[in-house]
């Protein structure tokens, strides 16, 4: 907000002119920012723009190589004054780190329980949490073990423990990225409320919608510099996104409307009948060779565990898979390997990656046996494997041997990508496959699914997000565990959403 707003104002916290190097790479060139008392602002960018090495400096993670940080107008505590530093700023990152073995109580004052000779006192403990939950208004029993809690619940948890601490600037990092419709909206009304009581966010999201409905103002970091900063109204999404990536234009998807219709004799490459599991029933669809088919609903319909079932992922209670006709073993991720299936999976820090290994390690992980014998791969093999794979997705790295960890988000979907690929599936399964990362890193993913598509594969997109069911021939919709409708390409968002939501826009 540079030069928008009054100097007789202070920031809340601002960067001035901050510049961070690794080694020869600038993860930021005379960075600045300003926020304001009271407003949310967004920060965003593509990945690898330098976001997360902003916040390290905000929350007091790292010290920048030159510039400054400063609060209310006044330099930032040295880096090794934690408790100066938790009284100014916090960060809820998408990641909780709420312990979810101890109740609320013993997470909100974790190593400052109250003590009566040198005994943890539990019922002050308890009466504390409870006084400051009634005060920030969060509806959460302060005895409830935190592992118990909706996602939502234990991020408003992580903000009543950062606000206790006396911070009143709270950065919220992909806040909504495992909320459906109705916990964002509960969460929207939260964030709001607390701005009138004098609470300011930074508010990091991909999802472009949120920045409109929540924020007042927006930052848009690229390539390590900063871009703009203005007033939300000031604007439109259209040049936001250009603001991100550079060019003009919003985000560049290949429609399905404008495709061929199969021939009505296309094989059935995956057919799904009567499946139940935890929580879903009944549901039955196939998906023919050369066709993309969506799957979506909020968060709790469903639409992730049918996926995930598919890909040997989680064990079923009743019905079939069967690819080519042949049917699938529940819950056994090897032999849907061998079946011809190729997922990337929802989390890809946990079930997509290796963190510690390098771009080839991870990209041939379900092939080793095809490029060595006794399932020993030559390095070479595997690295003139990783370095295909880096050059048919556009992997930005420094090739092969790259260290996965040291990759952006984005650039780690892609691995996670090239894994699924390996195998030359017949079938690829792809869960939220754009989840937290930028533009430029949508377009690559989603134009690998046109490729795999024209090669005659069969590609089931289980998602949220809009962008990613563009590509599909069609859309079958998840409400409460069952499949409620089904959208031939071409389908208005508004009707969309209201499906996903269980809304009918059209009631006679």
């Amino acid at each position: 907000m540079s030069e928008m707003t009054s100097s007789a104002v202070s920031a809340v916290v601002e960067a001035l002119d901050v510049t961070k190097r690794f080694g020869s790479t600038a993860a930021l060139k005379d960075v600045s920012i300003r926020v304001m008392p009271g407003e949310s602002h967004a920060l965003v960018g593509r990945n690898g723009a330098g976001k997360s090495t902003l916040v390290s400096m905000l929350s007091g993670l790292r010290k920048p190589d030159t510039g400054e940080v400063r609060f209310g107008g006044v330099a930032a505590p040295p880096i090794a004054d934690r408790d100066a530093w938790r009284e100014r700023v916090a960060c809820v990152y998408q990641h909780s780190t709420i312990i979810r073995d101890l109740s609320v109580a013993e997470n909100l004052f974790i190593n400052r329980q109250p003590a009566r000779r040198g005994v943890i006192d539990w019922p002050a403990m308890r009466r504390d949490a409870r006084t400051l939950l009634d005060h920030w208004k969060i509806d959460v029993r302060e005895d409830a073990r935190a592992g118990d809690l909706s996602v939502e619940a234990r991020q408003l948890v992580e903000i009543a423990r950062a606000l206790s601490y006396g911070a009143r600037f709270i950065i919220l990092d992909e806040p909504t990225a495992q909320l459906d419709g109705d916990e964002i909206k509960r969460l929207f009304k939260r964030i709001q409320e607390l701005q009138r009581e004098g609470v300011t966010f930074l508010f990091i999201s991909h999802h472009l919608q949120e920045v409109y409905e929540i924020c007042q103002a927006v930052t848009v970091l690229r390539d390590a510099r900063h871009i703009v900063s203005a007033p939300v109204s000031a604007l439109p999404r259209e040049q936001l996104i250009e603001a991100m990536t550079g060019e003009r234009g919003g985000l560049n998807v290949a429609d399905a409307a404008t495709r061929e219709a199969l021939p009505p004799d296309t094989k059935i490459a995956l057919e799904v009948a009567n499946l139940a599991g935890v929580d879903y029933d009944d549901v039955s669809f196939a998906v023919k060779r050369g066709e993309v088919v969506g799957l979506t609903g909020a968060t709790s319909s469903g639409r992730t565990s049918v996926a995930e079932a598919i890909a040997g992922l989680r064990s079923v209670k009743s019905g079939e898979i069967r690819v080519d006709g042949n049917a699938l073993p529940s819950g056994d991720v090897p032999a849907a390997l061998a079946a011809g299936i190729g997922c990337v999976p929802k989390d890809r820090h946990h079930e997509g990656l290796v963190l510690s290994q390098s771009i080839a390690e991870n990209a041939s992980m379900t092939i080793t046996r095809l490029l060595g014998r006794f399932g020993i791969a030559p390095p070479a093999k595997k690295n003139a494997f990783g370095q295909k794979m880096i050059d048919a997705l556009g992997i930005v790295s420094q090739g092969p041997e790259h260290v996965v960890s040291g990759l952006s988000g984005g650039n780690q979907q892609k691995v996670v990508m090239a894994r699924a690929l390996a195998t030359d599936p017949d079938v690829l399964v792809l869960i939220d496959p754009t989840a937290g990362v930028d533009v430029k890193s949508k377009e690559a993913l989603l134009s690998v699914v046109d490729r795999v598509r024209e090669d005659g594969k069969a590609v089931l997109v289980a998602s949220g997000e809009l962008d990613d069911l563009r590509t599909c021939d069609r859309v079958l919709v998840m409400f409460r565990g069952r499949i409620v409708a089904e959208f031939p390409a071409g389908w208005q968002d508004h009707d969309l959403i209201a499906s996903v939501e269980g809304v009918s826009l059209h009631e006679e």
